[in-house]
């Protein structure tokens, strides 16, 4: 993939924006208590944590062969699941970039058509946001009085106050910008897949179709709540890695889950400086300091980190390993 100017530009203003919102939320923070209480952690909890998101992954992996099967396409599980893993590592460079990626592995090492493959994706998105609303309408149902103060106080008012404050000029160069925003991505839009309509449409109906096409949907559904599940069991077990988290109970992860789950939907490299904010915001809910909510938002976002940089660098190793020795093979036969 060749990176061009504007593309670069964009990244690299979403990794600043990431650091601003980092910034923003440890600034004023007692940073030397903050790495105290990180140095003093239990880490077996952070190991069980991040345990739980591998989990994850390997079931994330399952299910996305399901998908392919249903479409006629024998994936192996070894190969999809190293594209899961090599798409996380990905997205830590550039965001979204993961899904692409993770689609060309497995048209490289099984020759599924992209698009097809993008469609399985797309699919598989859709029902984790299914899940993730499913979750905050839950939220919003048992602990109504707890959230409802939250998005009150801290993002209705908050972004109220802001807007307030602006000047005229100020509403007017937002509302630009906004314009510009929405004009710019139509237009790309437009010029990326308005020839190619067609041809990506018929791939991406057949990933689409994918889980209509499933023999039992029973198997998928199962993996994609127990994916959700073991991301809870991440939450839940990260807690008692801080002495000031370590008596929350499963009410405090499921809100936790929830709000991570947003934040990490925002376009950012591995949700840095977002995740940290609203998971620290979602803690305070639960009488827990804001200072103790980054620092178990470090913890845990840290350990997650390093899981990926681990994993998906072996991944990266094990399939050039591979494509070596098939070429190797292929070329003295």
């Amino acid at each position: 993939m060749i990176i061009n100017l504007k593309t670069a530009i964009k990244y690299v203003t979403l990794f600043s924006i990431g650091i601003w919102v980092l910034y923003l939320a440890f600034r004023g923070q007692d940073l030397g208590n903050i790495w105290l209480e990180i140095k003093s952690a239990n880490y077996f909890w952070v190991g069980a944590s991040a345990l739980s998101v591998w989990f994850a992954h390997v079931l994330r992996a399952l299910r996305w062969r399901l998908l392919y099967q249903a479409i006629h396409y024998p994936v192996s599980f070894s190969n999809a699941y190293h594209a899961v893993i090599i798409g996380y590592l990905a997205n830590l460079a550039l965001p979204r970039f993961g899904e692409i990626v993770r689609c060309s592995i497995i048209h490289k090492t099984e020759k599924v058509p992209m698009f097809a493959s993008i469609g399985t994706v797309i699919t598989e998105r859709l029902f984790d946001v299914l899940v993730l609303f499913s979750t905050a309408a839950a939220m919003l149902v048992f602990q109504y009085d707890l959230v409802s103060g939250f998005i009150h106080n801290v993002l209705v008012k908050g972004i109220s106050n802001k807007l307030a404050s602006l000047s005229l000029p100020g509403m007017i160069t937002l509302a630009v910008v906004a314009v510009l925003f929405i004009a710019s991505l139509v237009y790309f839009l437009r010029r990326r897949f308005g020839k190619k309509f067609l041809r990506v449409f018929v791939n991406l109906r057949q990933g689409f179709g994918s889980y209509s096409k499933l023999p039992q949907k029973a198997p998928f559904l199962l993996y994609t709540l127990a994916i959700w599940i073991f991301y809870f069991l991440s939450m839940y077990f990260a807690f008692s890695s801080v002495k000031a988290t370590s008596g929350l109970h499963f009410n405090a992860a499921f809100t936790a889950i929830v709000f991570s789950g947003f934040a990490m939907a925002a376009p950012v490299q591995g949700g840095i400086g977002v995740f940290h904010w609203v998971v620290a915001q979602a803690l305070v809910l639960y009488a827990i300091s804001f200072k103790d909510g980054l620092a178990y938002a470090t913890i845990i976002h840290s350990s997650q980190l390093l899981l990926i940089l681990i994993l998906g660098s072996s991944s990266l190793l094990i399939l050039f390993y591979k494509n070596a020795r098939r070429f190797t093979n292929t070329k003295f036969k």
